[in-house]
């Protein structure tokens, strides 16, 4: 008898920032189950399909998740029970349906935080019935060479994820010279340390944003990555591109008004901000920069990577959205030379997958990344190694919603022994 899908259900939990997500859950006919939680976004891009939030103001000021519970417990379960779930094609089948079933093209009417739950949740229970490691299995499917990604810490949180004046949203840190991936995490938690220890010792509050980083009171990104450059030195390591290198993801959007960048106290064109990006990279050992412009900026994104894209990684999030024909149409534009890969983006882990598919066919460098509202899933640690892009970040080398992924992978790193390190390591 074929595997079939027997159940499905879901119920609401809390993210990381204590606001409602999904879990949803899939029983198969072989009596495998499987569990999916579902991270939401606070910087999100326009064009990104749309979660379902409840608007009902007497509970969890609107943010309730009780529709988007229901869109799984009753037209989702309704259309999936009894399908066959074998391999990876059962899987695009029954994720094509829940696109079909909501009609919408947004996913506006089911809910996205819905449709990816049930897809993390079927995925990961097609793994467990085949009795392959889910990274495996994404490995497999993408004919690619699994491998343990360079996490990228994000360290000291701005823009939306915190309640300071700092403009820029992300400060990362990559130890793109460990060894191993388990020298990587090493490397970022005690240069974490070594970073507390600093900012007490400066008088500094060390308060946290969204995704475990420090939340500080300062304005411009040079404040930041000096402070961080002797963090890194106090912890016994270099601050160097071939060592310990930045990462910044600006999220411009965030700060674009009207055709100007109003930023740290500036109003900026966007060639501004692209020799201020020059600048930067030529004093920090800065190795990439994500959502350096905004969205709608493209022309902006065009001249970026014209000028810096041999020298740095520019990666796109709000402008793609992890969409499969935005990256194809972006690279034919050469906009752009990496993308970042949010499942919740794009709603199924067939058009996640879809999207690696492309990077790889246009020659764009991938990130896969977390959520600033997060939970303790760990599927996007298993989709980093699984689709061999080299890089993955989750944050803070800090809080359990954060550390779950770096845990999984020292895991896998424990067990099978797969490389480390970005592909990408020599293009930028």
């Amino acid at each position: 008898m074929p595997t079939t899908i027997s159940d499905l259900n879901a119920f609401e939990i809390l993210d990381s920032r204590g606001r409602p997500t999904l879990s949803v859950g899939v029983e198969l006919s072989n009596g495998i189950h499987a569990r999916a939680d579902v991270p939401s976004g606070a910087s999100t891009g326009a064009n990104e399909v749309v979660e379902l939030r409840d608007d009902d103001p007497d509970r969890y000021g609107g943010q309730g998740v009780l529709a988007a519970v229901g869109s799984v417990n009753r037209q989702m379960r309704d259309s999936l029970t009894r399908r066959k779930l074998e391999t990876l094609d059962d899987l695009s089948a029954a994720d094509e349906l829940l696109l079909t079933l909501d009609g919408t093209g947004n996913l506006s009417r089911l809910g996205a935080n819905s449709t990816i739950g049930v897809s993390i949740a079927l995925t990961r229970a097609l793994a467990r019935s085949t009795r392959a490691p889910l990274w495996l299995l994404i490995s497999t499917h993408l004919k690619a060479e699994a491998r343990l990604p360079v996490p990228h810490f994000n360290v000291v949180n701005g823009g939306a994820h915190a309640a300071t004046e700092l403009d820029f949203q992300e400060f990362m840190i990559a130890p793109r010279g460990a060894p191993t991936f388990g020298e990587a995490v090493r490397a970022g938690a005690e240069i974490y340390a070594a970073l507390r220890k600093r900012l007490i010792g400066e008088s500094m509050p060390v308060g946290l944003g969204d995704e475990g980083g420090f939340a500080l009171p300062v304005r411009t990104p040079e404040e930041v990555l000096t402070i961080l450059t002797a963090a890194i030195e106090d912890a016994g390591y270099r601050a160097a591109r071939d060592s310990v290198a930045f990462a910044l993801d600006p999220a411009a959007n965030g700060f674009y008004q009207n055709g100007r960048y109003r930023v740290a106290g500036q109003d900026l064109s966007s060639n501004d901000m692209i020799n201020w990006y020059r600048e930067l990279a030529n004093t920090f050992p800065i190795w990439s920069v994500e959502d350096g412009l905004a969205e709608d900026d493209h022309a902006g994104w065009q001249a970026m990577t014209e000028s810096l894209g041999e020298k740095i990684q520019i990666v796109g999030d709000d402008i793609f959205v992890t969409d499969p024909e935005r990256i194809q149409a972006a690279a034919v534009d050469k906009v752009a030379n990496a993308a970042l890969i949010k499942p919740n983006q794009i709603g199924t882990v067939t058009q996640t997958l879809r999207a690696l598919e492309v990077c790889r066919s246009v020659g764009y460098a991938q990130m896969v990344s977390h959520r600033s509202g997060e939970t303790s899933d760990d599927f996007i640690a298993d989709l980093a190694i699984g689709s061999g892009c080299g890089q993955l970040k989750s944050g803070a080398p800090a809080r359990g919603e954060r550390v779950a992924k770096y845990n999984r992978i020292l895991q896998v790193e424990h067990h099978e022994g797969l490389r480390y390190g970005s592909p990408h390591a020599g293009k930028a």
